[in-house]
């Protein structure tokens, strides 16, 4: 994890406006926020390209490995679909969740380097703070998307290479990805250290990826797993791009319905995260 610069802290202030300005110019001053705390966070992997590198590795293996193995030996029921088309959606799923969960790693940094503190004395919305930092974390994960559309090429997999559809890969992708950086800041905002937060993040990832669709198909889960399976954000994202990223789509729900799964999560954990975002000062 980089540390952020706080040499080069961009201007996050809007100009404070009366309870009763035009909602519309208090929109645009949130996103005007929003858009500079992204574009400082997506910022940082400049200094540290050898990062994009390094998470070509865990897809790599799940695909090639994995996904062969049990492509040769049919082990999973995944009807008229080859086994590694099935899986590659899911791996990206997985990859972009896994890049975006560790994210929150960076409001404790920043609290350390007192980053934090002149945050939150600007008039910035607290709201566009965390809303700012979810969306780099979708961003972010958009080289999870590269780095696996190339393997999926590479194995053969069907990809749906319509404009459209990648346009829907890389939405879904970021809003994702958005979602559950949302919940790594909200976790880290709850926990305040780096040591509690890391060990959080590393019980938390693996039940939400094998308690989603993303290797298996949910209709040989038992029971109690489907319940968990249908609560689970990262089903709806992997659904979505068995939709869009392959040829023909295989999804098990409509589009819409996984694009509003995702977006309400996203709304609710951005809002949770940005009322408790003054706890990062404390």
């Amino acid at each position: 994890m980089i540390q952020p610069e706080s040499a080069a802290l961009p201007n996050v202030s809007v100009k404070k406006e009366p309870f009763h300005a035009n909602p519309l110019s208090a929109l645009l001053g949130f996103s005007k926020n929003t858009i500079v705390i992204a574009e400082m966070e997506v910022r940082k992997l400049r200094h540290d390209p050898s990062e994009l590198v390094m998470r070509a590795i865990q897809p790599a293996l799940w695909l090639v490995i994995f996904g062969e193995v049990f492509n040769a030996v049919k082990a999973i029921p995944t009807g008229n679909t080859p086994y590694i088309d099935f899986l590659a959606p899911g791996i990206l799923a997985q990859s972009s969740m896994f890049v975006a969960i560790f994210s929150g790693m960076s409001i404790i940094w920043e609290r350390d380097l007192g980053i934090v503190h002149k945050f939150l004395v600007s008039p910035a919305p607290r709201g566009s703070l965390a809303l700012g930092k979810s969306v780099a974390g979708g961003v972010r994960a958009l080289s999870q998307a590269i780095i696996v559309y190339i393997i999926a090429v590479i194995l053969g997999v069907h990809v749906n290479w319509h404009p459209l559809a990648l346009l829907g890969v890389l939405i879904i992708t970021i809003l994702g990805a958005a979602a559950f950086s949302a919940f790594s800041l909200t976790i880290a905002l709850i926990v305040k250290t780096r040591e509690r937060f890391m060990g959080i993040g590393q019980v938390l990832t693996m039940p939400v990826f094998f308690a989603s669709s993303a290797i298996y198909p949910i209709s040989i889960m038992p029971t109690w797993l489907k319940v968990l399976a249908h609560g689970n954000p990262l089903t709806y994202q992997v659904d979505a791009l068995r939709n869009l990223m392959l040829a023909p789509g295989i999804g098990t729900y409509s589009l819409w319905l996984d694009f509003s799964v995702l977006l309400s999560a996203t709304v609710v954990l951005v809002t949770i995260a940005g009322a408790l975002y003054p706890r990062a000062a404390t």
